[in-house]
């Protein structure tokens, strides 16, 4: 199986996270820039490394700086170490998981939709209001679970 290289991983990861949460699929993104959508997955699956003229194009449709593609790297991706296929252990978190996104939760779908259907909200007041309530509720469950007091399901 061929090797991504862990920052090919991470770009195309954030070059997702940043469609996703504009709202934007890949198939308009691979318009926007004059590819097709499996053009996209490969890039945001970390399979095909994106060149910089390239990237250059995605960061003004996606209207961020090139910089954010690298932003909140880990460490083992500054090292340079190629990843392997499924069923490697050690530096990368689980297979198929270099960065353990799938427990990140700025990467989620649910995290996502969550972000735009609060900024949908017009007034900053009620916004405001709906943050602390989020806020409240996960530190009270959080304590909860610290206090041991969370019931198995």
């Amino acid at each position: 199986m061929s090797r991504s290289h862990p920052v090919d991983v991470h770009v195309g990861a954030r070059m997702r996270q940043r469609r996703s949460l504009l709202g934007m699929s890949q198939t308009n993104l691979g318009t926007a820039v004059g590819l097709t959508f499996q053009q996209i997955q490969k890039y945001e699956r970390g399979s095909n490394r994106i060149g910089s003229s390239r990237l250059f194009e995605f960061s003004k449709v996606l209207d961020v700086p090139v910089s954010y593609f690298f932003d909140e790297m880990p460490s083992n991706a500054l090292a340079g170490r190629p990843m392997s296929g499924r069923g490697r252990k050690g530096g990368f978190g689980e297979a198929s998981t270099p960065f353990e996104q799938e427990k990140d939760p700025l990467v989620k779908r649910e995290t996502l939709e969550l972000v735009r259907a609060y900024y949908k909200i017009r007034e900053a007041r009620v916004r405001r209001r709906v943050f602390e309530m989020v806020k409240a509720v996960g530190a009270a469950s959080h304590a909860e679970i610290l206090g041991g007091t969370k019931k198995k399901r």
